[in-house]
């Protein structure tokens, strides 16, 4: 896998990028996101059960929204992919890529030209935005939240022959090579999947750096110590799954 660098992105059209964005009880930062998201072709956001305004706020922002009432990162991305194939069969053109990014304002998402181009350029399946090889702010990425991704990058290598750094969030993929994965995970699992299926399947993946910012709120993940043993537990069980089918 190779390593991207943070040099000047050509002017690249970004109306073939779709980007999904689940979201749950994120009403205070939800329009930061959306505010500074660049033109794309579509943008939809999950609602994932919300109990606040983020429905609201995320279409008053200018998103489409739709809703996942089923809890879990990988239940809202998936109920993403199906609402863009449902735009697909009501006769939209399919989008080329397809980003995914937080709704907590963490991720630099006015640099998505940046993570995009490598695919939009014919040179990449797969970008990941890796946290750990960017700039994070004091306290983004917690103790837990730290060493999680770094273990859990090393049982890949070990296992699955990747160079993976970390397993951010702030992603971009083709479409096709989307639809090809069979992503099935409604969890903590979802990243992970995504990483070892791209790797069985021979993806051309690309990591970039990106910087990462303090989230508005509270994380409903490592901010918990439940949230934190579930997800790593999750991980973990992912990672052993797919070494067995290896």
């Amino acid at each position: 896998m190779q390593t991207g660098t943070k040099n000047a992105v050509p002017s690249i059209s970004l109306q073939s990028v779709w980007v999904l964005i689940p979201a749950l009880n994120e009403a205070e930062s939800i329009a930061c996101v959306l505010g500074d998201l660049p033109a794309v072709g579509r943008v939809i956001v999950v609602d994932n059960g919300s109990t606040d305004e983020t429905a609201e706020r995320a279409v008053a922002a200018g998103a489409d929204v739709v809703h996942e009432q089923e809890k879990g990162y990988g239940a809202a991305c998936l109920r993403g992919m199906a609402e863009v194939r449902h735009c697909v069969a009501a006769g939209e053109p399919a989008p080329e890529v397809i980003v995914f990014a937080d709704a907590d304002y963490s991720d630099h998402i006015h640099t998505l030209s940046e993570l995009v181009a490598p695919i939009t350029r014919g040179d990449a399946d797969f970008v990941l935005g890796s946290r750990l090889l960017g700039t994070r702010e004091p306290g983004a990425m917690p103790p837990q939240s730290l060493y999680g991704n770094r273990f859990a990058c090393w049982l890949m290598r070990h296992l699955f022959g990747t160079s993976y750094t970390d397993l951010g969030p702030f992603r971009a993929i083709s479409w096709e090579a989307l639809e090809n994965l069979g992503m099935v995970d409604r969890n903590f699992g979802w990243t992970i999947e995504m990483q070892i299926k791209a790797a069985k399947q021979g993806l051309r993946t690309l990591e970039v750096p990106t910087d990462y910012r303090n989230r508005i709120g509270a994380s409903k993940i490592s901010g918990t110590v439940n949230g934190t043993i579930r997800a790593g537990s999750k991980i973990l069980y992912t990672v052993a799954k797919y070494g067995v089918k290896r």
